[in-house]
């Protein structure tokens, strides 16, 4: 586990986001000025205790870059029995999944606002998440840029290790060039199965929602890729 070790030591070097203001509704600023104090977990170093903080012990979900919340939100409306976790640092989004949250008077959600790798080295622990769910992460399409992006061997081994026993990571993605990147990167990955077979993209997962953004997308014509793997049993289990 080289490369993991390598990230939880180094974690806070060469962050792979950068925090966007954006513009951001009345709706959404009072929501984090009313209702974050509810639902935030600040960015802490040392293992989280999610029971705790959901005032049960359930299976535990994680998405990185849950963007405006959509993804996320559908995630807790369809799975009541699950603790869900987003990580973001777009304020109108976390904005924006406040308010659908408590409009829809959820009580399985929690927001991070900081940096997802930080998240998962140092707040969770290993074999602990359900799925973790990577949906649209930067590009970076620049060639000088690709050192920035999220998915790379470290984070790779990083999430097979925090997954649970047949844990699930789900990633999608319009960029081509990520896309097979991600690919490679993740069937590369020895805890990591691919389903679909090495090699392969997944079908369309049909419990993520179309954004506006993907409907607009596929209008215009962009493909989207989606992966989907699994951490593999410990030998002798199956």
């Amino acid at each position: 586990m080289e490369c993991l070790a390598q990230l939880t030591g180094e974690v806070k070097q060469g962050r792979v986001y950068i925090r966007r203001q954006g513009r951001m509704t009345h709706a959404q600023s009072r929501a984090l000025q009313t209702l974050f104090d509810r639902f935030q977990v600040p960015v802490g170093a040392h293992a989280e205790d999610w029971a705790a903080r959901f005032d049960r012990k359930a299976p535990l979900v994680l998405e990185i870059g849950f963007g405006m919340g959509h993804a996320l939100f559908a995630t807790a409306q369809q799975h009541p029995e699950w603790n869900c976790i987003g990580v973001e640092v777009y304020r109108p989004g976390i904005g924006a999944l406040l308010n659908a949250v408590a409009d829809a008077g959820l009580a399985n959600v929690r927001i991070i606002e900081g940096d997802a790798r930080e998240v998962l080295a140092n707040m969770i622990t290993e074999g602990t998440l359900r799925r973790v769910m990577v949906f649209y992460p930067d590009p970076w399409p620049k060639s000088k840029h690709h050192k920035r992006r999220l998915v790379n061997p470290e984070f790779a081994a990083l999430v097979a290790n925090r997954l649970a026993p047949d844990g699930e990571l789900q990633v999608a993605t319009d960029w081509e060039h990520y896309a097979h990147s991600m690919r490679v990167v993740l069937d590369a990955e020895p805890e990591l199965e691919n389903p679909a077979g090495e090699g392969r993209f997944a079908p369309r997962n049909e419990e993520r929602p179309t954004t506006r953004f993907e409907a607009r997308g596929v209008r215009l014509g962009h493909q989207v890729w989606d992966l989907a793997y699994r951490r593999r049993a410990a030998k002798g289990t199956r």
